[in-house]
């Protein structure tokens, strides 16, 4: 098996970039650790390779972008403003779709030779920034995070964007609330669940264990939660969803009732994705700038790559705003 600059680096305690630069006499490593680095490539007889040094020297200029939820039409929107800003800064941008993030899907990505990761998808329970950090890979994360400190982040304020639904469906004179939100294991459905809970409590309302629903951000949970929302008694007046995808799951789910939208039952969204503002949907939703979100991402990341992986973790939280359309209307009176 071949030895890598990664292998060298566990030798000598120092991370993977660290390397890379002492071994090409950058002035920023010390004496001391040049000394190391260079003692622990010869103990096993490390020679870099011409593709070790494009890396070492950025000259791959690839970037993977991780996105393990391509049929959920919000990511297209976020991959494409990523691609083009990438592109501007002179990189070329490599999709991973992998359905999940075991070891084989993990040893895929790092063995394409990227000079960065982008992660769009990651949860809570995700192994792969603890493996890009232990590797000295520099990544990003993108709309979630996982909690880690370190790597730069670039994600729009979820718990102010659920306060700010929450306020709206009280000012309309709203009491029977539900929400169908996103996984526990996601930064957005913890995030977006929390802001709404707060807001409503601030006003004294409470949400119902009943009227509470988890689950993919797909339009089968939103189709679902809705049609068992509706078997309550009473039911509710209104429902914020997770995101716009599975909003427009739950007004399937309400026209399948013949319950009208926004008269018998008002809905909000997250994220307002094209489709939100369709004729067909006119979905109320919480607005937030994605292109914008994704090209500073790209632009975080080349960054931390300009660094050799290391520098000071740059966190960018974009504001939401409400996009009011055709799905919320004041509370009917019993």
């Amino acid at each position: 098996m071949a030895i890598t600059s990664i292998d060298v680096a566990r030798l000598a305690g120092v991370s993977q970039p660290t390397v890379s630069r002492a071994l090409r006499g950058d002035p920023r490593v010390s004496e001391e650790t040049r000394q190391r680095v260079r003692q622990a490539a010869e103990a096993l007889n490390y020679v870099p390779s011409e593709t070790g040094r494009s890396l070492s020297t950025r000259a791959t200029r690839r970037v993977g972008v991780v996105v393990t939820d391509l049929t959920n039409p919000f990511y297209p929107h976020l991959v494409a403003p990523l691609h083009d800003e990438l592109e501007r800064c002179g990189y070329r941008m490599m999709l991973f779709t992998e359905r999940s993030e075991d070891a084989v899907a993990t040893e895929r990505l790092l063995g394409q030779s990227v000079d960065g990761v982008v992660l769009t998808t990651a949860t809570t329970e995700s192994a792969l920034p603890a493996e890009l950090t232990r590797r000295g890979l520099p990544f990003v994360f993108l709309n979630r995070e996982t909690g880690i400190s370190g790597p730069p982040v670039a994600v729009v304020d979820n718990t102010n964007g659920g306060e700010l639904v929450a306020r709206e469906l009280v000012a309309l004179g709203h009491r029977r609330i539900a929400g169908i939100f996103g996984p526990r294991n996601t930064t957005t459905g913890q995030e977006r669940e929390l802001g709404f809970r707060l807001a409503l409590a601030e006003a004294g309302i409470g949400l119902a264990e009943e009227a509470v629903f988890r689950g993919p951000f797909e339009f089968a949970t939103g189709y679902a939660a809705l049609s068992e929302l509706l078997a309550l008694r009473p039911r509710p007046t209104a429902v914020f969803c997770g995101n716009d995808v599975v909003a427009i799951g739950a007004l399937n789910a309400a026209l399948a009732a013949q319950v009208t939208v926004p008269d018998e039952l008002t809905v909000f969204g997250f994220d307002d994705i094209p489709m939100a503002g369709w004729e067909s949907f006119r979905l109320s939703t919480v607005r937030h700038d994605m292109h914008e979100m994704a090209r500073t991402a790209a632009r975080l990341l080349v960054q931390r790559i300009a660094e050799g992986g290391e520098g000071e973790a740059e966190r960018v939280v974009f504001p939401p705003q409400l996009a009011l359309r055709g799905t919320h209307a004041a509370a009917r009176a019993d």
